[in-house]
């Protein structure tokens, strides 16, 4: 049998200290440039890697 749950009374929300956006912008700018440069050194390693087995 079902049982009838009465609400839950909470407290009032707390709000939390705002987010330091320039901060997280430039974290994430940071990680996206480290992305790409490791894109490209793995993608120039394969190419060289390449080359030199298959001569």
């Amino acid at each position: 049998m079902a049982t009838k749950h009465r609400p839950e009374h909470h407290t009032e929300l707390q709000v939390e200290s705002p987010m330091d956006y320039a901060q997280h912008e430039a974290t994430y700018n940071g990680f996206i440039a480290f992305t790409k440069w490791t894109i490209v050194v793995l993608a120039a390693t394969a190419i060289i890697l390449y080359f030199v087995i298959n001569p």
